[in-house]
């Protein structure tokens, strides 16, 4: 049996081919010619959503319910076993899929793999056809569908790209990240990278072999008229004759006014979404952008002349290679070129959202009741998850408990920071739609070549016990190699746990006791970048037992991450500060699932919110680890190294040399983000505080840094979705009958510790007086401040 795969794209006709395949579609299995029911009616949408990546959402998947990776491997299974039914019941000699969004959708080559295998299962004889039609015309239609689909951006966006030397790859730099609560799709809000047709034809090809890609002509006149029908059996190798197609009329295209008020109202509705706390269904979106349209002139290919100019020559030998008349790529020039027009009638965007703001609300109100009870089904919770919103602020501004407690200088802090580009708040970034995403699956094991480390983390503690199985699991199952752990005077059992994990062939590690100069951290980093797990890794990374790398891309993994920034050398990895959460007492519990209440995204100061630490490769450009960072730059290395933020962004002048937190301008957390359990519970920060401290501690350090630290506004649970996975490593791990027997005492020391500061006075006093300090985030923050000019 022969394969014809026809990836479209839907602007070059896939509809009007789909149409006839459908109508002729029981003539055609009489002649042994298969378009089958079960990948979709008439465009093979089931097959499409099947076989993207599971973080790949789109459009379709997720107005569909397919967006959760099990549901959609639930229609992966059966869309293999219809098209196997349908198969094994017409004994066809050749099979037609038809997926308009293929080639317009799919650029990743494990996605096309992933097709290309499941194919293979029926027949090896696979054959993919593509139509081609003149860039601007098919720019044009593009464009006009991704803006009734919630496209924000112009066609300046394309326009930018015709200078680039490799068009397919500067399009996908632009690529949004993928957030389908607040309209982000790559789909909807990305650049045409399929109109570099060579690069196109290279990728398909690539994957399902050369010459087994056909490229042909789409020329809109013969795809209205009757010739269509002779272009399918060209097209499919259909030899037999199927009748004949009614001609049909291209309906009227949106006019330029249109599309210019849908670009606006699609800008304005994104950034009202931007909060996370509103959802507008694609069917309401679509209503919405009809209601504005108006009559006119639509846009003219010639105006994107430039566009057509970019591609000709490429074209032209494209055509040539193919059978594809070279003429279809002449377009004249523009007298001008392309502007978006004025959206005409004095159209304001604004009106129109404030209109549709009821529609809008009562839908948010419905898709969120769904997806939260979703969410505690799923992770097993009383009450569902939801975003806490800041504490409500009473008309003078300041809480009661902030009355109570914030000295005159807080106050004054407080009322500046108001009316200031410091006031903290939430609303940066892509909006979390991970708080209601499915849970992660476990990771393949990686495979590192022989004599290197991989990914390693180098680490300092002391009496951390209680943490440390924890800890290790979570950062193993999302794709940590190796671990490098120094200690020093530990009494809690530590060093045990870590010599237990150490033969068990998991971590190394090594006594710090004897540790010189000013500190034993600094001490241990000096000496960790000779040891030879270090000399031989890929990347090193620096964090201590209660920092957690949350991967926020793909499947959650260091990899997912790295696939998304492949040219970094330097991840500056920024905290988010997660408070106790209410939870006082220690208990022998996942610390990521305990605590999820958090810092704001937005908080500049203090200085200690946007701290981070770096992740960075092991290519020699740097002669020195410290707390934060790698320092002392080599000079030959200037150049080469590239420095990225959470959400993926260069920072590279901003921190090649110095520095160890983020600012204004480099903050991001929309990739990955370390996640800072710096309390935990508040028996937990007792602790802490006492270590070090024989048998003393000074209380008003020891509120600074709880006010510091203990942040409760927000939630964000993003992490949670690792849970499954740290369970089952967790578990593998606390098979072994002495690690579980060392962790045990170390809670247990833990716990007789906490009972034994209770009854000091001066402790029990700080953590009455700490669990008392209720304030918004904007307090704390002047707060924060004030005790930083006070010391």
């Amino acid at each position: 049996m022969r394969i014809y795969l026809h990836i479209g794209p839907e602007a070059a006709g896939a509809r009007r081919i789909q149409q006839v395949l459908g109508d002729k579609r029981e003539q055609l299995r009489g002649k042994g010619v298969l378009f089958p029911r079960s990948p979709g009616g008439g465009n093979h949408t089931r097959l499409f959503m099947a076989v993207t990546d599971p973080d790949h959402v789109d459009v379709l998947r997720f107005n569909r319910g397919f967006a959760d990776p099990a549901a959609q491997k639930r229609l992966f299974d059966g869309l293999k076993e219809g098209l196997a039914k349908e198969i094994d019941a017409a004994r066809p000699h050749t099979l037609i899929l038809s997926a308009a969004q293929l080639a317009a959708s799919v650029h990743r080559q494990s996605e096309m793999a992933r097709l290309r295998d499941l194919l293979a299962t029926f027949s090896d004889d696979i054959r993919v056809v593509t139509y081609l039609g003149e860039p601007a015309a098919m720019m044009c239609g593009h464009y006009a569908r991704q803006l009734a689909e919630g496209r924000a951006r112009s066609l300046s966006q394309e326009l930018s790209l015709l200078d680039a030397s490799d068009w397919w790859t500067a399009a996908l730099d632009l690529m949004p990240r993928i957030s389908p609560m607040t309209g982000q799709f790559e789909e909807t809000q990305g650049p045409a990278f399929w109109l570099d047709y060579e690069a196109l034809e290279k990728a398909w090809a690539t994957v399902f072999g050369a010459n087994k890609v056909h490229l042909r002509g789409f020329e809109p006149t013969r795809f209205a008229a009757t010739d269509i029908v002779e272009e399918i059996r060209k097209a499919f190798g259909i030899e037999d004759t199927i009748g004949r197609a009614d001609p049909v009329e291209d309906g009227p295209q949106p006019s330029e006014a249109t599309l210019s008020r849908m670009r606006r109202f699609n800008e304005i509705l994104l950034r009202y979404l931007s909060d996370g706390k509103r959802h507008v269904p694609r069917q309401l979106w679509r209503a919405l952008l009809s209601e504005m349209a108006i009559p006119g002139a639509p846009t003219r290919p010639t105006d994107l002349w430039s566009v057509s100019r970019r591609f000709h020559a490429q074209n032209v030998k494209l055509a040539e290679a193919h059978g594809i008349a070279p003429a279809l790529f002449d377009v004249p020039p523009s007298a001008s070129d392309w502007q978006e027009a004025d959206p005409d009638r004095g159209f304001r965007a604004s009106q129109y959202l404030l209109a549709a703001r009821f529609r809008i609300e009562k839908a948010s109100k419905e898709k969120y009741a769904a997806r939260a009870a979703e969410i505690a089904s799923r992770f097993g919770v009383a009450a569902p998850p939801k975003v806490t919103p800041p504490q409500p602020e009473p008309a003078d501004g300041l809480s009661e408990t902030a009355r109570a407690i914030l000295p005159p200088l807080a106050v004054q802090k407080f009322e500046s920071l108001r009316t200031t580009s410091y006031a903290p708040h939430n609303k940066i970034g892509a909006v979390d739609e991970e708080q209601l995403a499915a849970a992660y699956t476990p990771a393949p094991p990686r495979v590192l070549p022989n004599g290197r480390a991989g990914n390693v983390i180098v680490g300092c503690m002391k009496n951390e016990a209680p943490y440390i199985v924890e800890w290790v699991a979570y950062h193993r199952a999302i794709g940590v190699d190796n671990f490098l752990i120094y200690t020093n005077d530990c009494s809690d059992g530590t060093s045990e746990i870590l010599d237990r994990l150490q033969e068990l062939g998991v971590l190394q590690h090594r006594n710090n006791d004897n540790w010189k100069g000013n500190s034993p951290q600094q001490y241990a980093l000096n000496q960790a970048m000779k040891e030879r797990v270090v000399t031989q890794s890929d990347w090193i990374i620096h964090i201590d037992v209660d920092e957690f790398i949350n991967v926020r891309c793909g499947n959650g993994t260091l990899d997912d991450f790295f696939a998304h920034v492949p040219d970094a050398t330097n991840v500056a990895m920024t905290w988010r500060l997660f408070g106790h959460n209410g939870v006082t007492r220690l208990a022998d519990d996942f610390v990521i699932d305990q605590f999820d209440t958090c810092a704001p995204k937005y908080c500049p100061k203090p200085h200690t919110v946007w701290g981070f630490k770096t992740m960075f490769r092991n290519i020699g450009a740097y002669a020195k680890l410290s707390c934060h960072r790698p320092n002392k730059l080599g000079g030959e290395f200037r150049e080469k190294v590239r420095w990225v933020n959470g959400s993926g962004r260069d920072m590279t002048g901003e921190a090649a040399e110095k520095g160890w937190r983020s600012s204004k301008k480099s903050i991001g957390y929309d990739l990955l983000q370390l996640n800072h359990y710096a309390l935990r519970s508040a028996e937990s920060f007792l602790i802490k505080r006492q270590r070090g401290r024989a048998l003393h501690v000074d209380r008003s350090i020891g509120l600074n840094y709880w006010i510091r630290m203990d942040w409760g506004d927000y939630r964000d649970i993003t992490i949670k979705r690792n849970l499954p996975r740290l369970r089952a490593e967790y578990d593998r791990l606390m098979q072994d009958e002495t690690l579980r027997k060392w962790h045990d005492t170390g809670v247990a020391w833990h716990r007789a510790k906490a009972e034994e500061l209770h009854a000091m006075p001066e402790f029990e006093d700080l953590y009455r007086e700490a669990l008392k300090i209720k304030l918004t985030e904007t307090e704390r923050v002047a707060y924060a401040l004030a005790l930083d000019v006070e010391s």
